[in-house]
């Protein structure tokens, strides 16, 4: 007799009704990936047309705005975008399922050699889902990376930066901590940032166990995720603990409350709109929350002295620019060593496109290539 436990049928269902189901749903789940994978594969044949090309099926002409060119590929899912419901539209549920389904048809592969492996950190309300992106070799003179995904604090989850976590991950040599932090509404501000923080401090704690150097890890994040990353640089210094070996700011929101010329030059902007912002925050934060509270605008701290080395990157077409460089420029006024980019032809969100976005694809490694030197710089 088998020792395999059978499944439980209800009353009244046989044992022949159940196999068919069973059959008639892995038809349908084969049916869904076949035609997702047909979807990329034309997608990426779209793509791959000449620029002109591609500009005409978006409309026509060249988009210029605030002295930038937008990327022709970015031009055209700018455009297919205007077909859909805007994010304002939507419940945070909806919104979820409809930016992990768009999210999957451009995220690049994972990268060759790199390994992951799930881990579960205890947090301030239970257990926080972790993915550790291990490299084909680990450089033990190499700090940890802790890395907190975009999402306005309401959207997102581990396979938001899988494919970037993992470049990351190879060309520094280390092993990447991915945080599936809590989102918004059900759990509002400051209950993600606590998420980090505490994934943080137990990276920080378990060094050894990844083959890292010995010294704190590094903190990134791309939008909120560098929002959570600059304000655990400054939690640190508040509680005397150590710094971080550096912080990885990608398009960050540094003001929740911002006000910059880009706020209004690029408020239509595609994927993250001035509207899409006001979204975020009316579910991030609570009824009480001050926007002006430093733990939600890091660029409200009026002392920047004695933070960690930073490598600050942001995106041309985007809302948030003026904020990510004026912070980059407020950390060197206080003697923070910075390396900073701005990747003029790229959109907000550009971390997720590596798959379907060549000049995303290079701003990402060129990206990681900025964490690895300012790695080599630092000694233990």
């Amino acid at each position: 007799m088998s020792s395999r436990l059978s499944p439980r049928l209800s009353p009244g269902t046989r044992r022949d009704d159940t196999d068919l189901e069973c059959v008639r749903t892995t038809k349908k789940q084969g049916k869904t990936m076949a035609s997702d994978a047909a979807q990329k594969t034309i997608l990426k044949l779209i793509l791959s047309l000449p620029s002109p090309i591609l500009r005409a099926m978006s409309g026509g002409g060249v988009v210029y705005k605030g002295g930038r060119t937008l990327d022709p590929r970015f031009q055209f899912f700018a455009n297919a975008a205007k077909k859909l419901p805007p994010m304002t539209s939507l419940s945070p549920a909806e919104a979820v399922a409809g930016s992990a389904k768009g999210l999957a048809a451009v995220q690049g592969p994972l990268e060759t050699g790199v390994r992951t492996e799930s881990l579960s950190v205890e947090g301030p309300n239970g257990s926080i889902p972790c993915r550790a992106y291990r490299p084909p070799q680990t450089d033990a003179k190499a700090p940890l990376i802790v890395y907190a995904h975009m999402g306005g604090g309401v959207i997102g989850d581990l396979e938001t930066c899988h494919a970037f976590c993992s470049i990351l991950s190879r060309i520094c040599s280390t092993t990447v901590i991915s945080v599936d932090y809590r989102l918004a509404p059900d759990h509002k501000f400051p209950a993600g940032l606590e998420d980090v923080l505490a994934a943080y401090r137990w990276a920080r704690d378990n060094t050894a166990r990844f083959g890292a150097a010995p010294v704190p890890p590094a903190i990134g994040g791309d939008s909120m995720g560098g929002n959570f990353s600059a304000i655990i640089a400054q939690e640190m210094k508040r509680t005397g603990e150590p710094q971080p070996t550096l912080q990885i700011l990608i398009y960050p929101a540094v003001d929740v409350a911002s006000e910059t010329a880009s706020m209004t030059t690029y408020a239509d902007a595609y994927p993250l709109t001035r509207a899409t912002m006001d979204w975020f925050m009316g579910h991030y934060i609570g009824a009480d929350a001050d926007p002006a509270d430093p733990r939600l605008s890091p660029d409200k701290t009026a002392d920047l002295t004695g933070l960690a080395p930073a490598v600050v990157a942001t995106a041309g077409f985007d809302p948030l620019v003026d904020q990510g460089e004026g912070y980059a420029k407020r950390l060197q006024a206080a003697g923070v060593p910075v390396s900073y980019r701005c990747y003029d032809s790229l959109a907000h969100g550009f971390t997720a496109f590596t798959g379907a976005i060549p000049a995303a694809d290079d701003a990402c490694r060129e990206i990681a290539w900025l964490v690895r030197e300012a790695f080599e710089k630092r000694t233990l």
